[in-house]
């Protein structure tokens, strides 16, 4: 007799589990939060942003593990606010890591930085380090983070009514395409100055000419390299155990790695320079406000609010948590709360903005833990990882193109995150126009970045007046900015249409008249077989009287 597998025993968010275990689940969920931790300041300080040094480069690799660690603790601690019916954080295993809704206003307004004389070039054209430019990032971000915290006191109802999946889907699909460019270009090398193949200067190949075998942007070993670590996720998906899945991206970024450096790609130069020890304020910035990438951020926090309330919702989901009701909702406002704050101090600290991460849903899912000493082992791993910089030098000096084959695969999840939650949209008549106005725009923006920039041709003095065109100029060539707002617009103005209702109705009707039609078959063969078994009977008794 075959005996049955006795199920592993649920831990709830309030129930006693052993510390060795909370320890071991912990760094379970640190490693699936590494790859989307470290991804953003390795884009953002590198040839596709501000171009900063590799001793910058591993300060913000650090502090970015640090700073996701304690903003983390807040969203699981939960802070009562005093005399309010308001919280901070969540109360449950609600990890926060750097965002990737950033990265594209973030590299588009570099862009336009350096175009404008913002940040500095060299003779030939080469941009130069300009870290006034990061300062300027952060410093608006922790502005823009006010909209969200003003937001998460308003009911959740009211919020999704504003910002539905009709809105916040289109947005997130467009951030996760044009964040695939970046991929892709690093997969092929890198992407900075050597993605355009120059035919001289110090970036003819990639990083550099000087780094440790270089390649001309595009060659078959950085396409290899990049194959390698694609193509280890998805033996991970297809072979590996539970746990293995959970990490196949970091799984695919150590093998990755082991290739890169049997075969000389990596320089242990800059791990034997850092220092033994970093943490937050090593270095600073010089903290501004940039006027054009204001309204562009203001997008960027509305589309981590709705991600929020995504998240916290499959979280209580999977820890077994009631969905509706007045604890949930005290949950969604204090998640969303958290997350502005979040946003506000992560600027404070030199960090870009943060979101609530949604890979740890599957972790407690997998682990069949939901209990809070494993989320504070997270915290605690990931302090560990940022404190202690060596690590943090050894993810900065991994080749462009092993970083291109694990964030392409990254960056394909936000854009199928997105098509996710459009699915669960109703495909009428005018949601379908809605989606196809917003997607127009956002995907000709994607398309051809460049298509708004001859618009203005202001060369005046008045910076104020330049400032205010060049803000327009950001929004119109960053896609999703020009999605979100376009499709919140349509479908505050666009009312429902009576024919949608009427379908629904008539849709409805024929499957009851189906189900109708059904039932009466059955009554019908019910009464037909009664009627057979009695003149089965009368013929019996007949047979019977004439014998």
């Amino acid at each position: 007799m075959r005996k049955s597998r006795r199920a592993a025993p649920f831990f709830g968010l309030n129930d006693k589990m052993p510390i060795v275990l909370a320890l071991v689940l912990g760094f379970q969920h640190a490693l699936s939060m590494l790859a989307g931790v470290i991804t953003p300041p390795l884009i953002l300080a590198g040839q596709g942003g501000v171009n900063l040094g590799p001793d910058d480069a591993q300060y913000l690799v650090s502090t970015s593990l640090i700073v996701c660690g304690l903003l983390s603790a807040v969203q699981i601690t939960r802070f009562h606010i005093y005399k309010t019916p308001y919280y901070i954080g969540t109360g449950l295993i609600s990890v926060v890591g750097t965002s990737f809704t950033v990265i594209p206003v973030a590299t588009g307004a570099f862009a336009q930085m350096y175009a404008t004389g913002y940040c500095p070039k060299a003779a030939d054209g080469t941009k130069l380090p300009c870290p006034k430019a990061y300062g300027a990032l952060i410093g608006t971000g922790t502005v823009c983070a006010l909209l969200e915290i003003l937001l998460s006191f308003t009911r959740p109802k009211l919020l999704k009514k504003i910002f539905p999946p009709l809105v916040t889907g289109p947005t997130v699909a467009l951030i996760g395409i044009h964040l695939i460019e970046t991929g892709f270009q690093n997969w092929a090398g890198g992407s900075g100055s050597c993605s355009g193949r120059p035919a001289s200067g110090p970036f003819m190949l990639c990083p550099s000419n000087n780094a440790p075998h270089p390649l001309a942007w595009g060659s078959a070993e950085f396409i290899g390299l990049g194959f390698s670590v694609f193509v280890t996720i998805i033996l991970c998906e297809r072979f590996g155990s539970p746990i293995m899945k959970s990490c196949a991206v970091v799984m695919g970024l150590l093998v990755g790695c082991i290739i890169a450096g049997a075969t000389g790609y990596f320089s242990d130069s800059g791990i034997r320079a850092a220092p033994a020890v970093s943490f937050i304020w090593v270095k600073t910035f010089p903290l501004s406000i940039y006027g054009p990438i204001v309204l562009p951020l203001l997008a960027v926090y509305i589309v981590l609010m709705m991600e929020a309330i995504g998240d916290i919702t499959a979280t209580c989901d999977v820890s077994r948590l009631e969905v509706e009701g007045g604890l949930f909702d005290s949950r969604i406002q204090g998640g969303v709360l958290a997350d502005g704050f979040n946003g506000l101090l992560s600027g404070l600290l030199t960090i870009t903005p943060l979101s609530t991460f949604a890979q740890n849903n599957g972790v407690i899912a997998l682990t069949r833990c939901a209990n809070r000493k494993a989320g504070y082992a997270a915290c605690f791993f990931l302090l560990i990882m940022g404190i202690f910089s060596k690590f943090a030098a050894a993810l900065v000096a991994i080749p462009a193109a092993v970083l291109g084959g694990m964030t392409t695969f990254l960056f394909s999840a936000v854009a199928v995150s997105g098509v996710r939650i459009i699915s669960t949209v109703p495909f009428t008549r005018r949601n379908r126009f809605i989606l196809t106005a917003a997607l127009a725009l956002g995907f000709g923006a994607t398309l051809v970045p460049n298509w708004f920039q001859y618009v203005f041709t202001y060369e005046g003095d008045n910076h104020s007046k330049k400032g205010f065109f060049n803000a327009i100029t950001l929004v119109c060539e960053t896609g999703f900015a020009l999605t979100g707002f376009s499709a919140m617009f349509l479908n505050l103005v666009l009312q429902e249409e009576v024919e949608d209702h009427v379908v629904d109705e008539i849709q409805e009707g024929v499957e009851a008249a189906k189900t109708a039609d059904r039932n009466d078959d059955e009554m019908d063969r019910e009464e037909w077989e009664k009627i057979e078994k009695g003149k089965g009977a009368d013929l019996e008794k007949a047979v019977g009287k004439s014998a």
